[in-house]
C-alpha cells in the first residue's frame, strides 16, 4: 500500500531544475545512490544515468524527459517518503519542466558553480515563480576552476530577484574542494570518499563562519516576525533556525526566500547536506496553503491532475498522476471532469525511471502511473463522480521550428500516422498539420534538438522510414487594423434540405491568442448557432491570408446575421463564418510574424567585437554585454530565421572557444522586403 493521507506530511514531491550541464542529472544520480535506491553511481557521460533511461537521452548525454522515482530520508530520527523528478535542461523541452512544477510542491534549482544564473536557470525559476513552487539551490561544480558561491549568490539576487539564505561555506576551493561548514549548527562536513565526518569549523575559516551565520541570522529575522522576537530573548537555537527557516522557504509571497546549499556531486560532496535541506524546508502536500486540502481526511473525495502520457512498449498508454485529495483506486471509475465523461482506472504502478511496481491504490499525495485512461489527455482533471472539480490546467507554448515529412512507403503511412498520434498524446509542444500548398505532412516542436528527436523516436520506437525535409521557421500571421462589418451569406440548394446561414462580424487587433465575442441581439442568430461561428472563425485561424501561416492576436465579433427556419444548421453557420473571417483578415492589413530569440553567447573578450557585430547582420538587437568567469557574455534578441548553422558561425569566428544558449523570446513582425520573399 502506498503511504495514506494522514502521512502526507511526511510526504515530499520535488523536481530538480537547472540550465544544461549544471550537474542536475548526476546530483539525481547521487541522491539515487545515498539514498539505497541505486547500488552504483551511474554517470551521464557515460550513458548510465539510471534516471536518462531512453535511447535518445543516453546517446546524447542530455536529459529529454522527465524521470520518476521515490526514495526514502531519514532526519532528526523521523523517515521522509520523497518522490523525485528529474527535468530536462534544455530549452527544447521546457514542456516537461512546465508540466512537472504544475504538479511538485518544491524543487532543487541547481547552479553551475562557475558560470552562476544562467539563462536556462532564470527560464526555469519565472515557471516556478508561475506554480508559486518553493525552491532549495544546490551551487554545484565547486570542485572546477574559477568556481564562487557567493558570486552566484549574488546573482541568485540580483538576476532572479529572490533573497538567498546561505546556509553553508566551502572548504577549499577548486580541485582543493573538502567540504562545507554548517553556518546553522556551526560544524563542518568533511568528505572522503563517499562518506563524510562532522567535525568542527577549521580555524581558518571560523571568523568567515561567524561573519556569515551573523548575516544569515539577520536575513531570517528580517523576513520572519516569530524568529525575530525569539532572536531578541537571545541567541536562536538550531531548531528555531531550521524552523524559521522551513517558514520562509514555503511562505508564498511576493518574495522568493530560499536556502542555498553547495557541493561537488560528481565528486560525492555536499549530498546528504542537500538531502537533510530537501526533507528540513520543502513543503509537505498539508503545506499547499490551500485550506480545504490541508484539512481533508483520506476519505475526502477524490482530485487529481494527469499532466503526462506516455507510450510504454510493455504496459502501453500510460497516464501520470498527481493526487491531490482522496484515494485512486485500482478498478475504481472515475470522472474525467474536464471532458464530462467517466474513466475506468486499470492498474497503479510506483514509478522509478522506467521500472514499476504495481500498488493496490495511491493517496493524497503521490504521484504514481495509471493505466487504463483511454480518453484522458495532458492537463485534464479526474475526480469522484459525486464531486465534480476542475483543477488548474497549465499552459503549452506554441511550435517555432516545423519539418516537413514524407512516409517512404504505404506501410510507412500508416506507421507514421500511429506515431504522429501517440507523440502528439505524450508531448502537447508537438503540433502536425498538412501544409495546403504542399500536401505534406509537417510536424513542428521547440527546436531543431526537439525535432531531431522526434524523429529519431519514429524510427526507433515506431520504425517508420521518412524522408525529412530541412529545418524552417514557424511564421505567424496577425492583423494589424480593425475592419468592421464584415458579412457572408453562404446559400446552398440541393435536392433535398439546403444550406442558409448569414454571418456579419468585426475584427481587431489584440496582443495574442483569439477572442470571440458574441454581440447579437433579438435572435438574428439564433443562440444555438452562434458556437458554430466561433467553430468556424477558429478553423479559419489556422490558415492566414498572407502565406496560410497560422493566425494569432485577433478579436472577432459576431455583430448581426440571418437565417432559415428550415435550411439554418450548425454546418451553415460555420462555413458562412469561415468565409466572413477570410475576407475580413484580408482588409485587417496582415502582417507575417517570426519567432524571435532570446541569445547569450559566451566568448573569450578578444573576439566579442566579432561576435557582436555577426549578430547585428543577423538582424539581432544587442541587449547588454557582461563578465561572468573570465569571458564576456553578450545577450541579444535575434529573428530565428537568421540562427541557422550559427553553431559552426560562433566556432570559427571564436577558434572554438565560444558558446551560446537560445531560448524563444517572442514574436516580432517581419520585415517588409524579407515578408515578401516568404509569402512569394
Amino acid at each position: 500500500m502506498t503511504t495514506t493521507f494522514l502521512g502526507a506530511a511526511g510526504v515530499r514531491n520535488i523536481g530538480i531544475m537547472a540550465h544544461i550541464d549544471a550537474g542536475k542529472t548526476t546530483t539525481a544520480e547521487r541522491i539515487l545512490f545515498y539514498t539505497g535506491v541505486s547500488h552504483r553511481i551511474g554517470e551521464v557521460h557515460h550513458g548510465a544515468a539510471a534516471l536518462d533511461y531512453m535511447k535518445q537521452e543516453r546517446d546524447r548525454g542530455i536529459t529529454i524527459g522527465s524521470a520518476a522515482t521515490t526514495f526514502h530520508w531519514s532526519v532528526d530520527g523521523s523517515d521522509h517518503t520523497v518522490n523525485l523528478i528529474d527535468t530536462p535542461g534544455h530549452v527544447d523541452f521546457m514542456i516537461e519542466v512546465e508540466r512537472c512544477l504544475r504538479v511538485l510542491d518544491g524543487a532543487v534549482t541547481v547552479f553551475d558553480g562557475v558560470a552562476g544564473v544562467e539563462p536556462q536557470s532564470e527560464t526555469v525559476w519565472r515557471q516556478a515563480d508561475r506554480y508559486r513552487v518553493p525552491r532549495v539551490c544546490f551551487v554545484n561544480k565547486l570542485d572546477r576552476a574559477g568556481a564562487d558561491p557567493h558570486r552566484c549568490v549574488e546573482m541568485i539576487a540580483d538576476r532572479l530577484g529572490a533573497v538567498p539564505l546561505l546556509l553553508q561555506l566551502p572548504i577549499g576551493a577548486e580541485a582543493g574542494f573538502a567540504g562545507v561548514v554548517d553556518l546553522v549548527e556551526l560544524r563542518a562536513h568533511v568528505w572522503t570518499g563517499e562518506s563524510y565526518e562532522v567535525t568542527g569549523v577549521p580555524d581558518g575559516l571560523a571568523d568567515d563562519a561567524v561573519r556569515w551565520r551573523a548575516r544569515l541570522v539577520d536575513t531570517i529575522a528580517e523576513h520572519d516576525d516569530r524568529f525575530l522576537e525569539q532572536y531578541l530573548e537571545g541567541e536562536p537555537t538550531h531548531e528555531q533556525m531550521h524552523a524559521a527557516i522551513r517558514r520562509l522557504t514555503i511562505r508564498r509571497g511576493d518574495v522568493t526566500v530560499t536556502p542555498v546549499l553547495c557541493g561537488s556531486a560528481f565528486k560525492n560532496k555536499g549530498v546528504q547536506p542537500l538531502l537533510d535541506a530537501i526533507v528540513r524546508y520543502l513543503p509537505s502536500p498539508l503545506d499547499t496553503g490551500d485550506a480545504d486540502l490541508a484539512e481533508a481526511p483520506e476519505d475526502a473525495p477524490l482530485s487529481a491532475l494527469v499532466f503526462k502520457i506516455t507510450s510504454d512498449r510493455h504496459l502501453g498508454r500510460l497516464a501520470y498522476v498527481r493526487v491531490y485529495t482522496g484515494r485512486l483506486d485500482s478498478g475504481a471509475t472515475v470522472l474525467n471532469s474536464v471532458k464530462g465523461r467517466r474513466e475506468r482506472i486499470g492498474k497503479v504502478y510506483r514509478v522509478h525511471a522506467d521500472e514499476r511496481r504495481e500498488i493496490d491504490a495511491a493517496a493524497a499525495g503521490d504521484i504514481v502511473a495509471v493505466m487504463g485512461l483511454k480518453r484522458t489527455t495532458t492537463g485534464e482533471t479526474l475526480c469522484a463522480e459525486a464531486h465534480p472539480v476542475v483543477l488548474e490546467s497549465m499552459d503549452f507554448p506554441e511550435p517555432v521550428l516545423e519539418v516537413a515529412i514524407e512516409p517512404r512507403s504505404a506501410a510507412d503511412t500508416d506507421r507514421l500516422g500511429t506515431a504522429i498520434r501517440r507523440l502528439a498524446e505524450e508531448d502537447p509542444s508537438f503540433r502536425v498539420r498538412a501544409d495546403a500548398a504542399t500536401g505534406q505532412t509537417v510536424i513542428g516542436g521547440m527546436g531543431e534538438l526537439h525535432l531531431e528527436v522526434l524523429v529519431d523516436r519514429m524510427k526507433e520506437e515506431f520504425r517508420v522510414e521518412a524522408t525529412v525535409g530541412r529545418p524552417r521557421v514557424a511564421y505567424r500571421e496577425t492583423i494589424r487594423r480593425p475592419v468592421t462589418g464584415v458579412e457572408h451569406l453562404h446559400r446552398k440548394q440541393t435536392g433535398g434540405r439546403g444550406q442558409y446561414a448569414k454571418v456579419k462580424i468585426s475584427v481587431e487587433p489584440i496582443p495574442d491568442g483569439y477572442e470571440f465575442v458574441n454581440r447579437v441581439t433579438g435572435g438574428r442568430v439564433p443562440k444555438e448557432f452562434v458556437p458554430s461561428v466561433d467553430a468556424g472563425c477558429q478553423e479559419a485561424m489556422g490558415a492566414g491570408a498572407l502565406a496560410g501561416h497560422e493566425l494569432t492576436g485577433v478579436r472577432v465579433t459576431l455583430v448581426d446575421g440571418d437565417f432559415h427556419v428550415t435550411d439554418s444548421s450548425e454546418l451553415a453557420f460555420k462555413v458562412a463564418a469561415a468565409h466572413a473571417f477570410g475576407e475580413a483578415v484580408r482588409r485587417a492589413a496582415p502582417v507575417l510574424l517570426e519567432p524571435v530569440m532570446a541569445v547569450e553567447v559566451t566568448t573569450p573578450d578578444e573576439h566579442m567585437g566579432a561576435v557582436i557585430g555577426d549578430l547585428n547582420a543577423r538582424r539581432g538587437r544587442v541587449e547588454g554585454t557582461a563578465e561572468r568567469g573570465g569571458a564576456r557574455v553578450v545577450r541579444a534578441l535575434v529573428p530565428l530565421a537568421e540562427m541557422f548553422g550559427y553553431v559552426g558561425d560562433l566556432r570559427g569566428m571564436t577558434a572554438g572557444r565560444g558558446v551560446f544558449t537560445m531560448e524563444f523570446d517572442s514574436y516580432a513582425e517581419v520585415p517588409k522586403a524579407i515578408a515578401d520573399g516568404i509569402t512569394a
